[in-house]
């Protein structure tokens, strides 16, 4: 009985790393297939040692045994052909708890995706890092460039002090002057873009810094749904 709790771990712990680490396709260095596969020999070898090792067992604990492993079997099997849906069902849980946490997770064909959950206030607010430095933006499609506060770009390691401002630009504020920038990197959850168009919007022009089409444009699809976005790498 301890060797059959002992089995009964290791596919469960199986099972959960082919559903947690086998996003790039590999689990423990390993083709995630062929981890599969390998887990579904350990009740098989089980079933046949137990036909040498406990042969003075009655015939009705055998076929509750077999039962037990076959169920076991199944579950092994739905949780690694549904182990995208449940991954999908987690990032939506994690979007729904923490709206504009960027959680990343991997479409049907293997693209990085990063899901965002919608704020109280009906906007897409996203933590990006900019030049390595985490800075709170709202998605806006309407804006042609990421465009910075002074205050986000001086934490991004831009002197907004010596910047020329003769870009005129529209905000929620009205017109305002901006000055255009490139940005080293900026990181969305697994998405990186290197050397992206940005602007800085003069001070008290802007309430909060916007993710632009700038880092939009450069996606396979930016796919905007009743509570949620979904970005496509």
């Amino acid at each position: 009985m301890r060797l059959f709790w002992i089995l009964t771990a290791v596919v469960a712990i199986g099972t959960i790393m082919l559903m947690v680490t086998g996003n790039d396709g590999t689990t423990l260095g390993m083709n995630s297939d062929d981890f599969a596969e390998g887990l579904w020999l350990v009740p098989i070898l089980l079933l046949v040692s137990a036909g040498f090792l406990q042969s003075r067992r009655d015939m009705g604990e055998m076929v509750r045994n077999l039962l037990i492993w076959i169920a076991i079997l199944l579950v092994v099997a739905m949780g690694y052909i549904f182990r995208h849906d449940f991954q999908d069902i987690g990032t939506r849980l994690m979007g729904g708890l923490v709206p504009g946490m960027a959680v990343t997770t991997t479409a049907s064909d293997g693209r990085q995706q990063v899901v965002i959950g919608k704020r109280r206030d009906g906007h897409f607010q996203v933590s990006a890092r900019v030049n390595g430095t985490e800075l709170p933006m709202m998605v806006d499609t309407g804006a042609s460039r990421i465009t910075l506060t002074e205050r986000d770009a001086e934490k991004a390691g831009i002197a907004a002090s010596s910047l020329s401002y003769t870009v005129m630009v529209q905000t929620a504020n009205g017109t305002a002057m901006a000055a255009p920038v490139k940005l080293d990197e900026v990181t969305i959850g697994g998405i990186t873009r290197r050397n992206v168009p940005a602007m800085v919007a003069s001070q008290g022009r802007l309430s909060e810094s916007l993710l632009g089409m700038s880092f939009l444009s450069t996606l396979s699809s930016v796919d905007m749904r009743a509570d949620e976005l979904r970005l496509t790498d």
